[in-house]
């Protein structure tokens, strides 16, 4: 399994009173396997993702991808991790206005710094170019449209050939027609390259595109 997540609890204070978000969740996603994750909006879907993904420490549980115990690992040693072995795709683009496309993309390859110029420019040119954008890697963000702003951070986030990707409502900003598109490029992507990918999404259709559908529902995740 690349990635497992076992009794994940996490809960928020919210004035005097807490609210439990995750009552013990629990998941497992082998390699190139696609998992869609639904259920309703606040049942915590985002919350699990970036538990998986090692930005926000669950109260309780253990999260492992490959064989790193996330949470228990060093700080530097987690922050290489989701450098290289996890993607995020989120709905919001977060792509940096002052650099062009190309640039957007290398991004992730820059700050590991094991890239010579000459691969990481092709490496970003060849996502660009599975995309559909190699004619925009010159542009800057403002002046793509929202379903290419996504296409450039699906892009960025496969740059370091992670083994996970992590997708959290990745149209939800877009049209119907724009996101069917836009994760189009997604699927054939990870499967063409391989990754693993956990998809957060509200739509049964797109979750029907995954290999397996599990629900979180009060604190925990079921089949759907």
């Amino acid at each position: 399994m690349i990635l497992t997540a076992e009794n994940i609890h996490k809960s928020y204070r919210m004035g005097h009173a807490e609210l439990r978000i995750l009552r013990g969740a629990g998941l497992a996603v082998g390699d190139g396997e696609s998992l869609a994750v639904i259920g309703m909006s606040g049942a915590g879907k985002s919350t699990l993702l970036h538990i998986l993904g090692g930005l926000d420490r669950p109260q309780q549980g253990r999260v492992m991808l490959g064989e790193d115990d996330v949470y228990a690992i060093s700080s530097r040693r987690q922050t290489r991790m989701r450098a290289t072995q996890v993607g995020f795709v989120f709905q919001s683009y977060h792509l940096l206005p002052e650099m062009d496309v190309l640039e957007n993309v290398m991004l992730p390859g820059m700050a590991l710094r094991h890239w010579d110029g000459k691969t990481l420019r092709e490496r970003g040119r060849e996502l660009l170019q599975a995309v559909g954008l190699a004619e925009r890697q010159g542009h800057r963000p403002v002046e793509l449209s929202g379903g290419e702003q996504q296409r450039v951070a699906l892009a960025r986030a496969l740059m370091n050939h992670p083994r996970l990707v992590l997708a959290d409502e990745p149209t939800g900003n877009l049209d119907e027609e724009t996101g069917r598109q836009v994760l189009d490029y997604l699927f054939s992507l990870t499967r063409k390259e391989g990754h693993a990918m956990v998809l957060v999404t509200h739509d049964r259709r797109t979750a029907a595109r995954c290999d397996r559908v599990m629900k979180l529902q009060d604190g925990l995740l079921v089949p759907a």
